[in-house]
């Protein structure tokens, strides 16, 4: 049994980490940062984690400051004597670059990984991973968890008795394929072709959609350009509606101005990534107590299985 558990958050997702403490049943940790004037920061933990179980939750989308943050929190714990160290990582930034699809390129997804374990990380902590092999890019034990244990129980609530879920491109098949038997629906595709990343050159939809109230689901939804265009193109095919779920609101560039264009009745995510900006299609769903379930069960040497 741990002495005691500390969790700290840095500043990428200071509000999610609020509210996974609050469910924890403890105050969320002090860090103070500070700021150079050149640029460099100092992450401090202002109260002490010698022989605690110590969570630092953050997700590590871009900048690439928010990775930099936690590893230095990270490094500080060390240091410091505690007794176990978990990333809490809602959202694994380059988790795009999990293979080497042209020469020249970096694996970044797996020096993230060893960057984390040098650091001192004793526990991974995740959810949606871009590619599920990720995990095998660690040495040290990882909790991959899944938003579908959030977004199942919405979809049910819809209830519109004509549902059907769809990929928006055949890398998300597995995924969409998983929703559509355990809701026990149909399964259509969209398959697409890009020309250059973050453009699609072509689009066409696998299935039948006519009169259906279609469900795209993916992990993130980065630039919307896929999204967009799905949705679009479900409803020339005849669909009823198209709603969109992802777990992570990435939403760069142009994304915004595409959602509310779009067809899409409703894009539903996670806070897993704060919104830059409220939108009146975009619903955000709270992992907040579902890391805390995992966190508690963790500590208590309890099985996490009934959360996947």
């Amino acid at each position: 049994m741990s002495s005691g558990v500390k969790i700290f958050s840095g500043r990428a997702t200071l509000k999610l980490a609020t509210e996974i403490a609050l469910h924890y049943g403890v105050e969320l940790g002090n860090v103070i940062v500070t700021e150079f004037s050149d640029g460099e920061f100092q992450p401090s933990l202002e109260e002490t984690v010698r022989g605690q179980d110590v969570f630092f939750i953050q997700s590590t989308m871009p900048p690439v400051e928010n990775l930099f943050e936690l590893l230095l929190m990270i490094d500080a714990a060390k240091r410091a004597s505690a007794k176990s160290i978990i990333a809490v990582i809602p959202y694994f930034g380059f988790a795009r670059q999990d293979r080497k699809d042209k020469p020249r390129v970096a694996i970044g997804a797996k020096m993230v990984a060893k960057m984390l374990e040098s650091a001192g990380v004793d526990r991974i902590m995740t959810m949606d991973l871009h590619a599920d092999q990720i995990q095998g890019f660690f040495e040290k034990p990882v909790d991959h968890l899944y938003a579908s244990t959030i977004f199942l129980p919405y979809i049910e609530s819809l209830n519109t008795g004509n549902l059907i879920m769809a990929a928006p491109d055949a890398g998300g098949a597995k995924r969409a394929n998983s929703y559509s038997k355990n809701l026990n629906i149909g399964l259509a595709l969209c398959h697409k072709q890009r020309k250059v990343a973050n453009e699609i050159a072509e689009m066409t939809v696998i299935g039948e959609v006519s009169g259906k109230d279609v469900i795209l689901v993916d992990d993130m939804v980065d630039t919307a350009g896929t999204l967009a265009k799905a949705a679009d193109l479900f409803l020339e095919n005849g669909a009823t509606s198209v709603r969109a779920i992802c777990t992570h609101a990435v939403l760069s560039g142009a994304a915004y101005e595409r959602i509310m264009s779009s067809g899409l009745t409703e894009l539903v995510v996670t806070d897993s990534i704060p919104l830059k900006q409220p939108c009146s299609k975009i619903r955000v769903l709270s992992v907040a107590k579902l890391y805390a379930d995992v966190m508690h069960s963790l500590i208590h040497q309890e099985s996490i299985s009934k959360h996947f």
